[in-house]
C-alpha cells in the first residue's frame, strides 16, 4: 500500500528515485543537513518533510546526499527503508554521543564497531541474539579518515556503543521506576568497555543488514557523565564539524574504491 499523495515519492521522506545518490550521510538534526551539504559540490534541497530534510550534490563527480533522521531508532529505520527504495546503498551516520569510558573526552570522535541493542526498533527486525555491527568497508574507511583528520587535534576512538530509546533514562536512571535495571546494565556496559551512549546505530546496523546495504557510524562526544562523576574536566562541546569532515572524507575514499 502506498500512502504518499505523490506516488513517485516515499511517504515520510518525500524523496523519489533519482533524487538521491547511492551514498548518504545521516545526521539526526534536520538543521545539520544544510551545513553538511556545504561540503558537496552544487548541493540542492530535495525535500523537507517532518524530521526528514534531504540535500543532494556531488563529491568527486559522484552523486551524494544527506538526510536527517530525527531522534532514535524508529525514525532512523524509516529513513533508511525509504532511502534504499530510492537507490541509496551506502550510509554513514553522523551524530552526537555521551562518552562512557574515562579516556573518551568531550570533543573526541567515536567510531562504532558494534552497538548494544538496548532499544526497541531492532526487535521488530531480528532476534536479540543477532549482533548490530557496521559494514566492514564503511568502518575501515571511517577508521582511515579518523586517523588522518584527528592527528594532534583530539582523540579518535573505535569500539562498541550503547543504543537506548530513553535519553532521560540514561541521564536520570535513578528516578525511573526501572532504575534497578538501568543502573545495573549501565554498570555492565562500563565493565565491558563500552565507549559511548547514543540512540540510532543499533537500528541502522540491523536494518542495513536486513536490506543488504552498507552502514557505518561516528559521533562527536558532547560530554561524559562518568568523567563528571569523578570530578574530571568535562566541558560540553557542540561543534560536529570534525566528525562531519571525517564522514565526508570516508565517503570520498569509498567512492574511489568503488570506482576502482
Amino acid at each position: 500500500m502506498h500512502y504518499s499523495e505523490d506516488p513517485s515519492k516515499q511517504y515520510h521522506i518525500q524523496v523519489g528515485k533519482g533524487d538521491v545518490g547511492r551514498y548518504c550521510i545521516l545526521p539526526g538534526d534536520p538543521k545539520r543537513c544544510e551545513k553538511i551539504a556545504q561540503y558537496f559540490d552544487n548541493p540542492v534541497l530535495v525535500a523537507d518533510s517532518r524530521e526528514f530534510v534531504t540535500y543532494t550534490g556531488t563529491l568527486d563527480g559522484e552523486k551524494v546526499s544527506v538526510t536527517s533522521t530525527g531522534i532514535g531508532g524508529p525514525s532512523a529505520s524509516i529513513a533508511m527503508e525509504e532511502l534504499v527504495k530510492c537507490g541509496v546503498d551506502t550510509f554513514v551516520r553522523i551524530g552526537t554521543c555521551g562518552g562512557m569510558q574515562e579516556e573518551v573526552k568531550s570533543g573526541d570522535v567515536v567510531i562504532a564497531t558494534g552497538a548494544i541493542r538496548m532499544e526497541g526498533t531492532t526487535k521488530e527486525y531480528a532476534p536479540i541474539e543477532y549482533p548490530a555491527v557496521p559494514n566492514i568497508e564503511v568502518l575501515n574507511a571511517l577508521m582511515e579518515s579518523g586517523k588522518k583528520l584527528t592527528k594532534d587535534k583530539c582523540g579518535c576512538h573505535a569500539g562498541v556503543v550503547e543504543c537506548k530509546d530513553a535519553f532521560y533514562g540514561q541521564h536520570s536512571p535513578e528516578i525511573m521506576p526501572v532504575s534497578y535495571e538501568l543502573l545495573n546494565k549501565w554498570e555492565a556496559w562500563l565493565r565491558m568497555g563500552c565507549l559511548a551512549s547514543e540512540m540510532e546505530s543499533a537500528a541502522l546496523f540491523i536494518v542495513g543488514a536486513f536490506l543488504r546495504v552498507r552502514v557505518g557510524s561516528l559521533f562527536l562526544v558532547v560530554a561524559n557523565q562518568e568523567r563528571e562523576k569523578k570530578g574530571l574536566e568535562n566541558p560540553v562541546v557542540h561543534d560536529t564539524d570534525l566528525a562531519v569532515r571525517i564522514a565526508v572524507d570516508a565517503i570520498r575514499e569509498l567512492i574511489k574504491k568503488d570506482k576502482a
